[in-house]
């Protein structure tokens, strides 16, 4: 019986994917992200692996192996991104997390935890009867609140992964 015919693998357009790397960068950037951090996420991104070396960022760039590591704390700190060393090798491979963006917003729920007590906390002590102290328990409310949707859109979205991945991929084809 004869092998089933593989299906040729769709060429990856190099040009597109460094482009669009590029105006995501930017879009990240626009959003407070460090510029290099931005660059290098967007690369990683784009890239078949989610993986690359220092050297490889570093030529695909155009950057210092110096900025790939300040990038790479960064992102780090961010949860995007995560350190692995090559089996039997010294060269550490940097790695898009698995659910990068839920990590990130957990970090962020975290985030928005601590900013919340700290806001109530400075309410009470300026009095919830003054300006600032209604602008604080506000801002304290709106970030109680984002938590709480974080949670709800979270379970939500592990209960409908697959079903939305498929229905995106739909869309786009």
């Amino acid at each position: 019986m004869p092998a089933p015919a593989e299906h040729p693998r769709p060429q990856r357009d190099e040009d597109a994917a460094a482009h669009f790397a590029e105006r995501f960068a930017a879009e990240l950037t626009g959003a407070s992200t460090q510029r290099m951090a931005a660059r290098v996420f967007a690369t990683l991104l784009v890239s078949d692996s989610g993986a690359l070396t220092s050297a490889e960022l570093a030529e695909r760039l155009r950057i210092s192996p110096a900025s790939v590591s300040g990038a790479i704390r960064q992102l780090t700190q961010m949860r995007l991104a995560s350190r692995e060393r090559d089996p039997g090798s010294r060269r550490e491979r940097y790695r898009l997390n698995e659910e990068l963006w839920m990590e990130a917003f957990t970090g962020r729920e975290q985030q928005l935890l601590g900013w919340t007590r700290m806001l109530a906390e400075a309410s009470r002590r300026l009095g919830t009867d003054t300006p600032a102290g209604m602008r604080l328990a506000e801002t304290a409310a709106f970030f109680r609140y984002l938590r709480s949707s974080y949670a709800e859109t979270i379970a939500r979205w592990h209960e409908r992964r697959e079903e939305l991945i498929r229905e995106e991929v739909r869309k786009l084809s």
